[in-house]
């Protein structure tokens, strides 16, 4: 049974209005690091306990950084900021006759509710290909990865020799940037990393291959970064198969469109997102792809105090008939502009519009090799993976680390070598077993 909770803390002025926040990722912190606490109370809901730095969740998966250099607990982030709360809870349902919502942990009241829950993967439908692929959404799901590719190694080395084929065969499915850069890293860790690491394994034999459905792999840039990025993957041994989808993989066995089979236990899905679907908003302000139609102002269609910022929200412009690309540049800013906009409501002030200035897009391949695609100019190799670096170590939160950071990519890149190749999993002993 659900109880109604009120947020109370000394802080509290009751003429200021309490703002909900459902979501911790680039929109949702910005908004509630955003919000002015003079006027708005903040309750932030996740179902984790912290940030995720998405772009670098590859890295984790890869053993080239930990997990916690890329995750920021969110009490740490907000310690002394009394007018923002914080709870572990699960959206369940919005209730917007009552102004409340239903979580894992309660009820709570809102005088503006902010949905910034993002996107999951999609597997368009096919059971088979969630149960038995990895996804890579969140940093367990990294984590998750690095455990089973490396006990994949030790697995070979006392598999028979017809068993060998499916551990020595890893598909990535969607060419974007995260399966680009996924492709890339696994590539560097199978030429410079496993040979010294195992002697007794052929890694010759070890097979990387990325399944793209459309006719070309980073399909949101200029095809001449496209095109660089395949010749880069093509150089360090990816197999690359484009106009290919996935048509089913029952955890043994990847079963492709063009009819070919392959035997694999390694799988990872970055072909797609989804919207998660929230209970209690009518069906007809959801788009295809279960994301949330919105104004210009970020508000929920038939709406007056529920809006929606990132990647569930789905905004037509001019210039973005189709909607915004879901990268955290947008995210970012449309969280930042609606703060500014609660506020200006209760000043009686006008509202501005969203406006998305693209100030463009990158994806790295490996040591040395990236594409960056800039309003002005596009280029590519050791200058576009020093910006890469250099404008993804901006954007982590605390200075510490990106110092922390830095220095595994200097030791990688001098080293070409790691010592993050931990194997993390469960004891045999539970609590109730000892």
């Amino acid at each position: 049974m659900h109880t109604k909770e009120t947020i109370t803390n000394s802080d509290i002025n009751h003429n200021k209005k309490q703002v909900i926040v459902v979501g911790g990722g680039f929109a949702g912190l910005q908004l509630a690091r955003n919000l002015d606490k003079r006027y708005f109370n903040v309750l932030l809901i996740d179902k984790i306990n912290h940030h995720q730095f998405q772009p670098l969740f590859y890295q984790v998966a890869t053993s080239q950084i930990e997990p916690a250099s890329i995750s920021f607990p969110f009490r740490n982030i907000f310690k002394g900021q009394k007018h923002i709360q914080i709870r572990m809870a699960e959206l369940l349902r919005v209730k917007p006759d009552q102004q409340t919502i239903t979580t894992t942990t309660g009820d709570f009241e809102y005088d503006y509710l902010i949905i910034a829950t993002g996107c999951k993967t999609n597997y368009f439908g096919n059971p088979n290909i969630q149960n038995n692929s990895f996804s890579l959404k969140t940093t367990f799901d990294s984590i998750t990865i690095r455990n089973h590719i490396l006990l994949t190694f030790e697995k070979v080395i006392a598999a028979k020799k017809e068993d060998r084929e499916s551990l020595l065969n890893l598909a990535i499915v969607g060419g974007g940037p995260t399966g680009v850069e996924l492709a890339g890293a696994f590539s560097e860790i199978k030429n410079e990393i496993l040979p010294k690491d195992y002697h007794d394994v052929d890694f010759s034999t070890f097979t990387i291959r990325l399944i793209e459905g459309s006719d070309r792999i980073l399909g949101n840039m200029s095809p001449q970064s496209g095109k660089a990025a395949a010749r880069y993957l093509k150089k360090m041994g990816v197999i690359l198969q484009t106009n290919t989808f996935v048509k089913n993989y029952d955890g043994e066995t990847i079963t492709l469109s063009t009819g070919e089979t392959i035997k694999t236990k390694n799988v990872i899905w970055a072909a797609g997102v989804t919207g998660n679907p929230i209970e209690g908003l009518s069906e007809n302000v959801l788009v295809p792809g279960n994301r949330i139609k919105v104004d210009r102002q970020n508000k929920v269609n038939r709406f007056s105090n529920i809006f929606a910022v990132g990647d569930i929200a789905y905004m037509e412009t001019p210039k973005y008939p189709k909607g915004h690309p879901q990268v955290a540049n947008v995210a970012i800013n449309q969280a930042r502009l609606l703060a500014k906009n609660l506020k200006r409501a209760l000043l009686n002030k006008p509202l501005k519009d969203y406006e998305y200035v693209d100030l463009g897009s990158m994806a790295t391949i490996g040591r040395n090799k990236a594409v960056v695609d800039l309003p002005f100019i596009k280029f590519k190799g050791y200058p576009a993976w020093l910006v890469w670096m250099f404008l993804h170590l901006m954007l982590i939160l605390s200075v510490r680390n990106r110092l922390i950071i830095f220095i595994n990519w200097a030791w990688l890149y001098i080293t070409k070598n790691t010592s993050l190749r931990l194997i993390l999993t469960p004891g045999r002993n539970t609590r109730n077993n000892h």
